[in-house]
């Protein structure tokens, strides 16, 4: 299984397998994200303990990643992880897409855009967040989340 773990709450990948369940379940990963558009996720990923989010996403400049789409996949991720569980985004090579969706969660949990990078691309070494149109919607992202996020505790 190719997965990397970012933070305490936070692995990106790429697509795990149906035999990579009782791992998954090992590392108390309670939210699997996939960012894949056509590869359905393995139906064991729906089943307790987890809960999956299929977001089809595609990675190309020519269809980036939508805003809706990581504020969809944060505002599901943020209860798991309150919660104490663990959140895995994947997509085919977990290089952009997936990358992007745990960027906006970092940011999401209080991480400026940059830090968040930074740490994915020391977390997992074949990130590619710096993908000029990855990057750019991850800052369009913080720029949104910045605008229309209640800030806990705030």
């Amino acid at each position: 299984m190719d997965i990397s773990q970012i933070t305490d709450y936070l692995y990106v990948g790429a697509q795990p397998k149906a035999e990579h369940a009782e791992e998954l379940r090992t590392r108390d990963v309670r939210l699997i994200i996939s960012m894949i558009g056509t590869a359905r996720p393995a139906a064991a990923f729906a089943e307790p303990p987890f809960r999956l989010l299929w977001l089809r996403t595609y990675d190309s400049f020519l269809t980036p990643i939508p805003v809706s789409k990581l504020m969809e996949g944060v505002r599901t991720a943020l209860p798991v992880i309150r919660d104490g569980g663990r959140v895995l985004t994947y997509c085919a090579q977990g290089r952009h897409r997936s990358v992007a969706m745990a960027a906006a969660i970092l940011i999401a949990m209080g991480h400026p855009a940059e830090e968040a990078m930074r740490l994915l691309r020391a977390g997992r070494r074949i990130a590619r967040p710096q993908t000029w149109y990855i990057k750019r919607q991850i800052k369009k992202f913080e720029k949104h989340w910045q605008q229309n996020s209640v800030i806990p505790g705030g």
